[in-house]
């Protein structure tokens, strides 16, 4: 995922016009350690190719680069890169262990996954992401699959659009929100970025300072539309189930729900169960984790200033130590 903040007002928006940046971006590769000469690695969220250009630069000559993108306009930047040690697939991460199987590939060295939305897709009034201004209520990363958020706030039960904007936005006046959202559309469907930001601005009675009231209704919506949490738990499987014994596993996250997956799913994969103590079991015999904590991190305050949109991001980093407790 690429953040920044977006150029001066724009009339037509289009792919070039913009600016983004990618938060993370030395810290991450370095966490990689892309050291195999015949290395395979994955970049499981191109956006605009940041983190998989300069991955690329550190590559050895054998070494292979797959990435993955839902956006059919990172497709088209992908289209960009002529190194022959890259391929793009259009997909979702999700379906990496798939996508690997059919291309002959069982280990990888390592996978990094930068989750969440990037700034050409926020900063672009026709995508839907965002109340900042005007546009349709699309919201999809993948516009080419699954219906839209309009099409979804039109059809689906004022209980569900409750549960979604409560579970998934953190919102304490969800039922408030959802109550606006099905009555209008008694009136007429809900179709448009504003008119949802303005339905949630009316029943939100206390707002966060320095917050926009539908900055929660937005994530859980586009979170639930594009089955996030789903794709990332799934997706933090089929990377442990691929990963060679070295590799690493390196997860950028930018808001709790995330980061929670993503640091139960390490924790547990570092812990081994004990054997009964009374069992004459020596130590060097004892399995060992499946992974190891290599840490976590955050922007510095020079690239937060620089990248407002950056504050939030987290990183952790694990390493494959062993299959089924085996070296």
């Amino acid at each position: 995922m690429m953040l920044s903040s977006a150029p001066a007002a724009l009339t037509v928006p289009s792919e070039i016009d913009f600016v983004h940046r990618t938060v993370l971006l030395d810290e991450a590769i370095a966490a990689l350690q892309p050291l195999r000469s015949d290395g395979v690695y994955i970049d499981g969220t191109f956006g605009r190719g940041g983190h998989s250009r300069l991955l690329l630069s550190k590559l050895a000559p054998g070494a292979r680069l797959i990435a993955f993108d839902k956006d059919l306009q990172a497709i088209e930047a992908a289209a960009q890169i002529t190194d022959p040690r890259f391929s793009i697939i259009h997909n979702s991460f999700a379906s990496m262990e798939y996508e690997l199987g059919e291309r002959g590939i069982t280990r990888v060295d390592g996978v990094l996954l930068d989750l969440g939305i990037s700034s050409p897709q926020v900063d672009d009034a026709a995508r839907g992401f965002s109340f900042r201004a005007d546009g349709p209520l699309d919201m999809r990363m993948d516009t080419s699959r699954g219906i839209s958020a309009a099409e979804w706030l039109a059809v689906e039960s004022e209980q569900k659009i409750e549960e979604v904007i409560r579970n998934y936005g953190e919102e304490r006046f969800a039922f408030q929100i959802a109550k606006a959202i099905t009555a209008r559309r008694q009136i007429t469907p809900v179709s448009g970025t504003r008119e949802l930001a303005d339905l949630v601005a009316n029943a939100v009675k206390t707002r966060e300072k320095g917050k926009d009231p539908a900055t929660r209704t937005f994530q859980a919506i586009r979170i639930f539309i594009n089955q996030e949490l789903e794709d990332l738990e799934s997706g933090l499987n089929q990377a442990f189930s691929q990963l060679a014994v070295g590799g690493k596993l390196v997860v950028i996250s930018f808001h709790s729900l995330e980061d929670r997956i993503v640091k139960q799913f390490m924790a547990s994969k570092a812990i081994v169960k004990q054997p009964d103590r009374r069992l004459p079991i020596r130590a060097a015999d004892l399995p060992l984790p499946h992974m190891k904590l290599l840490g976590k991190s955050k922007p510095s305050q020079e690239e937060i200033d620089v990248n407002p949109r950056s504050r939030s991001a987290m990183m952790r980093v694990a390493q494959r130590l062993s299959v089924d407790g085996v070296v």
